[in-house]
């Protein structure tokens, strides 16, 4: 009787520690409030948890640089990020990109419809806002391309979020701000009314969804099939466009992020802000 309840115990806390494994901590980028990262990326993550069994837990960071931090940590099993947080991420703990939308990433610097700003050369001396300084395509990529290529001289404002710098420009707080295509066409009608976009960016490959390696290969995998199936059924649309992946495809870091590293815009990365 001792040895087969000594057995039940054993059983049942073998799969107690199954079971805890397949609790996963996801994160997202704070582009946007995180009212809006929950409402879109806590039914994706529902879903996706039905199709592989695991449980997923989103673990929210208010800014940028407080998820650049868990990320050098490697505190989430699991983030969606910017391209050039991939390069960082990787670099740091050794993330490895296995999902991302088809369409590229392209950044957007924004002007007020109707505004002051008619060309690049009436923002030299202005303030120009950014979510963030390490904001890939909004800000980095975009601030390095200003001083560089466009020789534009201007004093970055950092606001937080993408959300925070279009309402900056449309409210007439700042001449000028970054964005991507990506936020700025989820922004309501009325806020991209009155807004032009006045510089782009070339595109690149977009946010990744990044796994840790703690995770293991075959539960990597397994989630990645499960998005890539995902997004063949049209039932997951709306689920998918809301998280920015419309149409799921494996990423490739060395042949999609490690390239980013050649736009020598290591000089406006900054960790300590």
């Amino acid at each position: 009787m001792n040895k087969l309840f000594l057995f039940i115990v054993l059983v049942v806390g073998m799969i107690g520690a199954v079971n805890a494994a397949q609790k996963f901590t996801v994160s997202v980028v704070p582009q946007m409030q995180s009212m809006e990262i929950q409402q879109t990326w806590g039914p994706f993550l529902k879903e996706l948890g039905e199709k592989t069994g695991f449980e997923f837990e989103l673990r929210h960071y208010k800014t940028i640089p407080l998820f650049e931090k868990a990320l050098s940590e490697g505190e989430p099993d699991i983030a969606f990020m910017n391209p050039y947080h991939a390069v960082m991420a990787y670099e740091w703990e050794k993330y490895e990109p296995i999902i991302h939308d088809k369409k590229g990433l392209v950044g957007i610097l924004v002007v007020k419809e109707g505004g002051n700003i008619k060309q690049l050369s009436d923002l030299n001396g202005e303030n120009i806002a950014f979510p963030a300084p390490n904001a890939f395509a909004a800000s980095l990529y975009m601030r390095a391309l200003l001083e560089k290529r466009e020789h534009i001289k201007f004093k970055p404002v950092y606001v937080k979020t993408h959300t925070n710098v279009y309402r900056n420009v449309m409210f007439s707080l700042m001449p000028a701000g970054g964005g991507v295509n990506n936020t700025f066409n989820r922004e309501e009608p009325e806020v991209r009314q009155k807004l032009k976009i006045l510089y782009t960016t070339q595109p690149t490959a977009p946010h990744p969804l990044c796994v840790h390696p703690r995770v293991g290969k075959k539960t990597m995998l397994s989630i990645q099939q499960a998005i890539l199936d995902m997004g063949r059924n049209p039932v997951n649309k709306k689920l998918l466009d809301d998280i920015q992946i419309p149409t799921p495809v494996i990423a490739d870091y060395s042949n999609e992020y490690l390239p980013l590293k050649k736009l020598k815009i290591e000089d406006y990365v900054v960790l300590d802000y």
